[in-house]
């Protein structure tokens, strides 16, 4: 969507406090011996204490609130009762709602307590990349040369970035246009960003993978070559300088 009147940044501001508070606090709540239901449950009734109601629901009839990905699952992974954290487990938590008629959308990756596994250097890695490309973007820019900046700067810490996995516009909707972000220089996108559009901001960065293969459940996405992935996403206002990070109360980069 544009942002064409203060009503409507209201309601995005709304919205993406709803969504950010959310995956904070679940960050927050995740320890080891709880199920991924457990902490999908405890983000819904905090959604709900703010009105907001699960875009992954609303949109697609996911089941669950929210996506909880655990190690090898990339993103879309089902809130389960048999599914127990572990320490040093990779998580990934992506929170994306509906409130009054505005939609927003913000992800995650952290490790469950010890970093037994050593994952933390890839999730530094997508936390500062995402710094760097939301502080590139502004009115005029090519989406595609933010997708350069996103797996160039993948290349240089030794990894890669999720061909098939994109960012993407959102408002009065879950997806809206630019329909694709990509974090590779698509040639072919001609597109530019737009000053006052609401955007979802996200990096998808691996170890092996550059594709992403769909489990039997039909959702839970997984490298089609193994591996780990690590996403962090912010909800954005574009403007001619810096951009308006509605989701900043997320505390990803903190």
């Amino acid at each position: 969507m544009s942002i064409t009147k203060e009503a409507e940044l209201i309601g995005m501001q709304q919205a993406s406090e709803a969504v950010a508070y959310t995956l904070k606090e679940m960050r927050n709540y995740a320890q080891v011996g709880m199920t991924t239901k457990e902490l999908d449950n405890y983000g819904a009734k905090i959604l709900s204490d703010f009105g907001a109601k699960s875009a992954p629901f609303l949109t697609y009839k996911f089941p669950g609130w929210t996506c909880i990905s655990v190690n090898n699952e990339f993103c879309h992974g089902i809130p389960s009762d048999k599914r127990i954290l572990k320490e040093g487990d990779l998580i990934n938590i992506d929170v994306s709602a509906e409130l009054n008629g505005f939609w927003s959308d913000n992800g995650g990756s952290f490790v469950l307590g010890e970093d037994v596994n050593g994952h933390q250097k890839l999730i530094d890695a997508s936390k500062q990349i995402l710094y760097k490309a939301i502080n590139n973007i502004k009115g005029g820019v090519r989406i595609s040369d933010i997708g350069h900046l996103i797996e160039t700067e993948a290349k240089k810490r030794g990894f890669k970035v999720i061909k098939d996995l994109t960012g993407h516009g959102i408002g009065k909707s879950l997806h809206e246009a630019p329909g694709e972000i990509a974090n590779y220089r698509d040639r072919f996108n001609k597109t530019r960003f737009k000053k006052n559009s609401v955007v979802a901001i996200e990096t998808f960065i691996s170890t092996i993978s550059t594709y992403t293969a769909t489990l039997k459940d039909g959702w839970t996405l997984v490298g089609d070559k193994g591996g780990f992935m690590a996403q962090h996403e912010h909800t954005i206002v574009v403007t001619d300088g810096s951009p308006i990070i509605l989701t900043e109360m997320n505390e990803i980069w903190n």
